[in-house]
């Protein structure tokens, strides 16, 4: 285990609190993950409709970063911490505003890089929407790092 997975095991576990932006944007967590993918069902909250009816692609860009997140989470060696360098989504179909079930799996990994596809398809099967996209790991030390605020 790795704090990445033991992490993932105590939000399964309702042991942990999401993050703060989690919450925020309704995204949810997952319903089930093992070593390299993640899965999740996702009902759209009334909040996040847009006028059409249709899915708001910026949310769609959310939802996928988060379940790439979630498959790095998976293989991140211990010591190790990751930051998303790219995301890339297409749009197949227009989705509605109605669930949807959102799968990822790391396609590819080295010491540096992970690499990870999202495919959203409809409660049909029906792929909507799919993205890709890269994590850099580093030492997590160095990552806290980078993420304290700056003095003065």
């Amino acid at each position: 285990m790795t704090w990445a997975t033991d992490r993932l095991e105590a939000l399964a576990a309702g042991e942990a609190s999401p993050p703060p932006v989690t919450r925020t944007l309704k995204l949810g967590l997952f319903d089930e993950w093992g070593e390299g993918w993640v899965r999740k069902t996702w009902a759209p909250h009334p909040d996040l409709a847009t006028e059409d009816g249709s899915l708001f692609g910026g949310y769609v860009a959310a939802l996928a970063d988060q379940a790439l997140a979630f498959a790095a989470m998976t293989v991140v060696p211990d010591g190790a911490a990751f930051r998303t360098i790219n995301l890339n989504l297409n749009f197949v179909r227009m989705g509605r505003n109605h669930g949807l079930n959102i799968e990822a799996r790391v396609v590819s990994r080295s010491r540096r890089l992970i690499t990870a596809r999202v495919e959203f398809r409809d409660q049909a099967g029906v792929l909507l929407a799919e993205a890709t996209g890269q994590q850099l790991v580093m030492p997590y030390e160095d990552a806290r790092a980078r993420d304290a605020p700056a003095n003065g």
